[in-house]
């Protein structure tokens, strides 16, 4: 039976919640990409990730903020090492005991990344007789095996892959909007290809609801990161990982003047962590907090609001005709 996301019952069901959020992107000190997502009450650490004795601290310390001892969930984007190394997936396992792993749907074609595989089967193995934990592979059957989004405010949503390009391995990355808090997050991993920023585009949520945009493949030139593609996402912040002597000098010229002629700041890890946390009511207020390079002092601040927090308030009518027709992406409930 299908359901429909459009009736007044469902839009008023929607409501405007206030959750305690929290997002960080943490500067390695080398290439690579960290970031967690806290929001009612469940920890994400996105990439696996943990480099100098400085980063570890502050993700403990970020944690200890949360009120969590372990993480909720592990989301890898890609088997690329600076996503995931298997000495440092190797550590979360075992030290943050994550309840559940979405890890990439791709075959692995390096030895770290087969041996991060291995690590993530051992992992479901150890732990299959309790089924305490959930390991998902994300892949194109993944994906369609989600149903579409119906609550429009709360779900995450699951975008790509779509399919498998076997060419580019930069391509399978897992894209995700983390929606669960008040303001949202979309992690792109390293897509590059122009058929997936128009798929992205197609989606009225993508395109209304990106709060924070990761941008993909730390900020290199993309067939994605084009000016037609921020114009319509336009998202309120954008975030670079980027180590601050990196050989790439990420993020790239052209896409700093594109953010910058369309008014997006943009905040790298290149200066420090970047800090984002909900404020006042946790309904649409949010502050980011720059730091300075290994240390917690402040490097710049700001204040934004949610676009989440302006659609939810809008009546049914409102909300159903900006959002339908049109793809919304696959949805579950975290």
């Amino acid at each position: 039976m299908s359901v429909n996301p459009w009736t007044d019952k469902a839009i008023a069901g929607i409501g405007l919640k206030g959750v305690k959020t929290r997002f960080r992107a943490y500067q390695l000190g080398e290439a690579g990409s960290s970031y967690s997502y806290f929001a009612d009450g469940r920890f994400t650490l996105i990439e696996a990730r943990r480099t100098t004795e400085y980063s570890y601290k502050t993700l403990t310390h970020e944690m200890a903020l949360c009120d969590k001892e372990t993480i909720d969930t592990l989301h890898i984007t890609s088997w690329d090492v600076d996503h995931c190394n298997p000495g440092d997936l190797e550590w979360i396992l075992e030290n943050l005991k994550p309840e559940k792993i979405e890890y990439p749907g791709y075959a692995p074609h390096t030895d770290s990344a087969k041996r991060s595989l291995a690590l993530i089967q051992d992992y479901k193995k150890k732990h299959q007789s309790t089924k305490s934990k959930s390991i998902i592979k994300v892949d194109p059957s993944y994906i369609d095996s989600l149903g579409a989004a119906v609550n429009l405010g709360y779900n995450n949503l699951f975008y790509h892959p779509k399919k498998i390009y076997e060419n580019n391995s930069n391509n399978n990355s897992t894209v995700k909007l983390f929606r669960t808090g008040s303001f949202n997050v979309a992690s792109l991993g390293d897509v590059e290809d122009s058929n997936i920023g128009a798929y992205l585009r197609a989606s009225k949520i993508f395109c209304r609801e990106v709060d924070i945009l990761i941008l993909p493949h730390h900020g290199a030139p993309s067939k994605i990161t084009t000016k037609k593609f921020l114009e319509e996402i336009r998202p309120t912040v954008a975030i670079c990982t980027s180590n601050y002597d990196n050989q790439y000098s990420h993020p790239c010229d052209e896409i700093r003047d594109i953010l910058y002629e369309l008014d997006i700041p943009i905040f790298t890890t290149k200066t420090g962590d970047v800090i984002i946390e909900s404020t006042h009511s946790h309904t649409k207020k949010y502050h980011l907090t720059n730091l300075v390079t290994n240390s917690s002092k402040v490097s710049s601040e700001y204040d934004y609001d949610a676009k989440k927090a302006d659609l939810l308030n809008n009546n049914p009518d409102t909300i159903r005709n900006r959002y339908n027709p049109g793809f919304k992406g696959k949805g579950i409930r975290h």
